[in-house]
């Protein structure tokens, strides 16, 4: 299988999760800073032109980080990432889908308007600048809420390692390193997220 491979928090999630499984995949890297993902030879994988994208040993290509990461763990269901039986699976995916309205959204939305808007500007509609710090406003107060819901755990699913901690994991650690920090207030987040930079598979 082969990853259609780049910078930014949504290929680091399937790479970690890969890597969490030990399944070893052909990457293909696609230069984002570049626009190559805007090319026509790109759009013919993925016409959205966003990575990361998957092609199967059988030829189909699988976009979007929860669907390539569903169809892993159906493959390769070991060490289960989301769950081994239904009730753990509804928990990952209870804690992904709070994640994505309430943090990943904003925060793209955010980090594309103000911290990297340079960048952005010329290829897509923004927000405001202005707006674009309110909307970063808004997740750091989801962000305080989550870290009171999450007190005393291990990972977000208690003492199970999952797909939510790899997703949110994959996204702040990306904030970190981008001028995008953990706001101020926050007791649960900062070890976890720590714990989740030491593990080997976010190195991949």
């Amino acid at each position: 299988m082969r990853l259609y491979d780049s910078l930014g928090p949504n290929p680091q999630i399937v790479r970690t999760f890969a890597a969490e499984k030990g399944i070893a995949l052909e990457k293909a890297s696609v230069d984002i800073m570049g626009g190559e993902n805007r090319q026509d030879a790109y759009k013919a994988v993925n016409p959205m032109a966003q990575l990361p994208a998957l092609e199967t040993d059988s030829g189909q290509i699988i976009t979007e980080v929860v669907a390539i990461c569903e169809f892993l763990e159906e493959l390769f269901p070991q060490p289960a990432l989301i769950g081994n039986d239904a009730a753990e699976r509804a928990e990952t995916r209870m804690w992904m889908r709070r994640f994505d309205l309430g943090v990943m959204e904003p925060f793209m939305f955010g980090f594309r308007s103000t911290v990297a808007r340079p960048f952005f500007e010329p290829r897509m509609a923004l927000l405001s600048e202005a707006a674009g710090g309110e909307v970063i406003a808004l997740m750091h107060g989801t962000l305080r809420h989550l870290d009171g819901l999450l007190a005393g755990r291990m990972w977000v699913c208690g003492e199970r390692f999952s797909l939510a901690d790899i997703t949110l994991g994959s996204f702040l650690l990306f904030g970190r390193a981008s001028g995008m920090p953990l706001p101020d207030g926050l007791a649960w987040m900062p070890g976890w997220l720590d714990r989740c930079a030491a593990r080997e598979s976010f190195a991949a």
